[in-house]
């Protein structure tokens, strides 16, 4: 699970391979003691047009609109098909439909141009219409896009107008320090497309979208794959590739076969899998931070009603270890940093220096007969396939029949996994192991731990928290805002909604067939920002 992708510091990992021949590109057709390998080592660095990629993802997409994406695979796909305004790398803002950002002296009103020439993928203009119609779309409450509450500002709504073909000026209701964080999500819709569209989540136009990113919808074939086809007239260049497929394995074992035998050309790898992957020499496998948290989530609307009790939650999360578990499910913690906090470490204001439950069954008996709860069984939702997710499943089973928790494990494949966590009015299951990715500024949490957000998949509530969230998204003063997001780790730690278990990394096999690794940049989610700059060598 996922909210607010960007303005995350991504690791750059430079995956070129490096010629060892010397004297610029005309050195091999001049030095006649260069062998045929090594001149066709160096060829192969060089970027040609042609050829195609084929990415693994674990499941259907739900929906291939920005507005609304919020599984891993629906982000990645979209991410080649929709251009974003901007991204952040580093701190650093690397401009894509946008060419400039400026804020007023009082910083109450961003004035966004947007670059010349721009066209959507059926050939319309893209303008300042497009924007100011996706803004708009998403602060209508009847069109319930999960973004719309990190677009309030003390429940007052940041506005955008035209000003002309190529700007559109945001007008703000008070300062607010995670305005740029927020912007930084958008990837503009369709204004041609969806203006009429009364429901543009369910919109059957959603089936073949118009985006204006690197690639253009070409075929989707549910259960089996996705493909796209190279936009010509992409503005940041014609992308090098002729077309990218999204091959649907739902299980991991089939995937990792698939990888090896050339049949996937990019692939998430479990931890336990990286070795087998990488002696086929076959190759790059990378492994970098997404400030991601992954935790088990303790579902408070549950018909059971026993995880509506903070006692409960506690008494569940002292029955774990996070070392086992991660041992369990990361093999070591290479790949995986203890969890306490909400907030991931590349967040502002993070600490884990809070409150924590953990390893102690006996503290566990004691909360869990003072809740008044005995006998409780719980219904617990598994991804089938999904390593990580069958190993702590299990475990967590063992570790709770040990305080007297009966845990029954309901397994499914990835696409109905994620239709039912998504459902916020799901009620027949208690526990399921997700992960979230939102970014540098905490404001992004909003929508997952406020009353009735519209991410708010635990059901968590708790009306001083909604107060601080709400006062940290306005706050301009440095150190009072620290405090505030201090004040909510330390409530939300001790009211235990989830169990943080790990800041975890992410690794990626890429096939050493392609290059402009670096260019395209590995990016939290979705992989690469870029699909334009990859190409075949």
């Amino acid at each position: 699970m996922k909210r607010g992708l960007s303005g995350i510091a991504v690791l750059m990992l430079l995956t070129f391979l490096i010629s060892a021949c010397s004297g610029g590109n005309n050195a091999a057709s001049t030095n006649t003691n260069a062998t045929p390998a090594a001149t066709e080592a160096a060829a192969s660095t060089e970027p040609k047009d042609g050829g195609s990629l084929i990415i693994g993802v674990a499941s259907d997409p739900q929906v291939l609109n920005p507005n609304y994406a919020g599984d891993r695979v629906s982000l990645t796909i979209d991410q080649a098909l929709y251009a974003p305004l901007f991204q952040v790398n580093n701190g650093e803002k690397t401009f894509y439909l946008a060419e400039s950002l400026t804020p007023s002296e009082d910083n109450l009103t961003y004035t966004l141009k947007l670059k010349d020439g721009l066209t959507w993928h059926d050939g319309e203009k893209l303008t300042a219409d497009d924007v100011v119609f996706t803004i708009d779309s998403i602060l209508d409450e009847k069109q319930n896009s999960f973004l719309r509450a990190n677009f309030l500002i003390n429940d007052q709504p940041i506005t955008a107008t035209k000003v002309d073909d190529l700007t559109v000026e945001f007008k703000l209701p008070q300062v607010s320090p995670a305005f740029e964080a927020t912007l930084v999500q958008v990837s503009p819709i369709p204004k041609h497309v969806f203006e009429n569209e009364a429901d543009i989540e369910k919109s059957t136009k959603n089936a073949s979208p118009v985006g204006s990113g690197p690639f253009k919808f070409k075929e989707y074939k549910a259960g089996e794959y996705l493909t796209l086809e190279r936009f010509d007239n992409y503005f940041g260049g014609k992308p090098h590739l002729d077309s990218v497929t999204y091959r649907i394995a739902k299980d991991a074992n089939a995937a990792n076969l698939a990888l090896q035998n050339g049949e996937i050309n990019v692939q998430y790898l479990d931890p336990k899998d990286v070795a087998t992957i990488q002696a086929t020499n076959n190759f790059e496998v990378l492994p970098y931070s997404e400030g991601r948290l992954a935790y088990l989530m303790f579902n408070a609307n549950s018909d059971t009603g026993a995880l509506a009790k903070k006692e409960v939650r506690q008494a569940l999360s002292l029955a774990l270890s996070r070392d086992e578990l991660i041992q369990t499910a990361y093999t070591s913690s290479e790949y995986a940093d203890p969890a306490k906090s909400f907030l991931t470490p590349d967040a502002l204001y993070f600490t884990n220096d809070v409150t924590t439950f953990d390893n102690d069954a006996a503290k566990a008996k004691e909360l869990l007969a003072a809740a008044g709860e005995s006998n409780l069984k719980l219904r617990y939702i598994v991804q089938s396939g999904n390593k990580a997710q069958e190993a702590i499943s299990l475990y967590v089973q063992q570790k709770l029949k040990e305080i007297g928790v009966e845990v029954e494990l309901q397994n499914m494949d990835s696409s109905a996994w994620v239709q039912k966590f998504i459902d916020l009015k799901a009620t027949d299951y208690e526990l399921a192991l997700t992960g979230y990715i939102m970014g540098y500024d905490p404001d992004a949490y909003r929508i997952l731990f406020t009353t009735d957000a519209s991410s708010n998949y635990s059901h968590y509530s708790n009306t001083e928290v909604d107060k601080l969230l709400n006062d940290g998204a306005g706050e301009a003063d440095t150190a009072k805002r620290a405090d505030i997001y201090k004040q909510v780790q330390d409530i939300i730690a001790e009211d235990a909604p989830i169990y943080p278990i790990a800041y975890t990394k992410t690794v990626v096999a890429v096939s050493k067939n392609y290059g402009g690794i670096d260019e395209a940049v590995l990016k939290p989610v979705v992989i690469f920002e870029d699909l334009s700059k990859i190409y075949q060598k």
